[in-house]
């Protein structure tokens, strides 16, 4: 069974389907599971640093420096991956970013981890 992962209100997207292989791959990395997650609950964009601040305090360290320390390993490694997947909408210009498909696809993934609950 292949997940839909193309938003139909997005029709301009021509990337593959995901397999459930390369979405579990995907949702391999802690911050990754996290960002989802939290892009999940919000009906709009987001900022960049509201994501770090989100992250940092799930990992339990919530000072400046561990907030900038995310909020670059999340625009260098994490968004680029969510990004290419078609899971994420990023503009690094604005730094905004949002879920780029319906939060019922992934949800069910999400879910198998640890961290919705």
């Amino acid at each position: 069974m292949k997940p839909d992962t193309q938003n139909p209100q997005k029709a301009e997207l021509d990337h593959e389907d995901l397999t459930p292989t390369e979405l579990f791959g995907i949702l391999s990395a802690e911050r990754r599971q996290h960002a989802l997650i939290y892009l999940a609950q919000k009906p709009a964009a987001i900022y960049l640093g509201d994501l770090a601040e989100y992250i940092a305090l799930k990992e339990g360290e919530p000072t400046r420096e561990r907030y900038e320390r995310i909020s670059v390993d999340l625009h260098h490694c994490h968004l680029p991956h969510l990004c290419g997947a078609g899971l994420v909408d990023y503009d690094a210009e604005t730094e905004l970013l949002e879920l780029d498909v319906d939060r019922s696809l992934i949800t069910p993934y999400l879910q198998l981890t640890e961290y919705t609950a």
